[in-house]
């Protein structure tokens, strides 16, 4: 089954469509969807090696505006959306905590967690819900995705051949890892809140 999604992957990379499913996947982590881009990201770099510096370009953008989406959530919907939300991962009961917190290290926060496998939804709707500057919450959130897909996007670059042989042989691990990272980043987040 991994296999599949690894060799549609790189199909899709070969695609004109391949920008607008990896923008549409990293658009949509930063709000609502539990899945990192990075899946979808680092076997199309690998496809096309010469694109990587587009794609983590494409990553950014659609991220941050994914972002101001979440932004939106938290500050227009928490009664409905919003606290649906942050309750569906478990992280209501410590939004005391995070608020006084935010008053002081709200950018620390946002850089860090941009950075992490902490899902990154809940950095951008916890951040409208307390009405975080927003001109500052998208400057952060572009140096914050930025590097992280940038960063990626240089290493895959740099060594893509081998990592692609890596892949390629063992593929199912490496969506194993991206699974745990995610259940980490939750557990982790569950942590910190």
């Amino acid at each position: 089954m991994f296999k599949k999604l690894y060799h549609w992957t790189l199909a899709l990379a070969e695609s004109k469509r391949a920008s607008w499913a990896l923008g549409g996947v990293a658009f949509a982590e930063s709000s609502f969807f539990p899945i990192p881009p990075d899946v979808v990201l680092v076997p199309m770099a690998l496809a096309r090696p010469e694109r990587a510096w587009f794609y983590a370009g494409i990553c950014t953008l659609a991220s941050v505006a994914g972002g101001i989406v979440g932004y939106g959530i938290g500050w227009f919907l928490w009664d409905s959306v919003g606290q649906w939300l942050i309750n569906l991962y478990g992280y209501g009961a410590r939004m005391d905590a995070v608020r006084a917190g935010y008053a002081e290290w709200g950018w620390l926060f946002i850089l860090v967690k941009g950075v992490t496998p902490i899902p990154y939804k809940l950095v951008t709707i916890v951040s409208g819900l307390l009405e975080y500057h927003f001109a500052m919450f998208v400057l952060l959130s572009f140096i914050t995705r930025g590097a992280r897909f940038f960063l990626l996007a240089g290493l895959l670059h740099q060594f893509g051949g081998p990592i692609k042989i890596l892949l390629e042989k063992h593929f199912t691990s490496f969506i194993l890892l991206i699974l745990a990272f995610i259940v980490g980043g939750f557990w982790l987040a569950g942590k910190m809140f």
